[in-house]
């Protein structure tokens, strides 16, 4: 899958890759087996906690309902002072225009204050997209 193309070409590229992979998920064969270091966890919580450790960033690319729950749970971590880093979605023929622009209905409905929803990044050029991420600078707590 697409996880799969982007830990290849980081490690073509001279880059380490990480992998995180339930033992479950493991047993199924589902690992890539060429990963820079591989950790078998106990569960899918076990799972984000560690990748959120090791991560500098989240950036969601086009993908499915684990894609949205891992980014929006990121997101809420971030509200809640639980790290700094900066969560962003890379948008691509504009998969998320329709998700932003729910995210600014609840937004503007009240359901998410307004600093919180500027944590979050979209960008269309990559290019773009990694000097926001290097330039982030966090909003404060929740509830600050």
């Amino acid at each position: 899958g697409l996880m799969g193309i982007i830990a290849d070409s980081v490690l073509e590229n001279g880059g380490e890759a990480i992998g995180v992979i339930p033992a479950s998920l493991n047993e199924k064969e589902l690992a890539h087996t060429g990963v820079t270091k591989l950790h078998i966890v106990d569960s899918m919580h076990e799972r984000k906690a560690l990748m959120a450790s090791y991560a500098d960033a989240f950036v969601a690319l086009p993908g499915g309902a684990g894609t949205l729950e891992e980014i929006f749970e990121v997101w809420t971590w971030g509200q809640l002072g639980y790290h700094k880093k900066p969560v962003a979605f890379l948008e691509i023929n504009g998969f998320y225009s329709n998700l932003f622009a729910f995210i600014n209905h609840i937004t503007n409905e009240g359901f998410i204050n307004p600093i919180h929803k500027e944590m979050l990044i979209m960008e269309q050029d990559p290019n773009e997209l990694l000097k926001r991420l290097k330039n982030y600078i966090p909003p404060r707590k929740k509830w600050e």
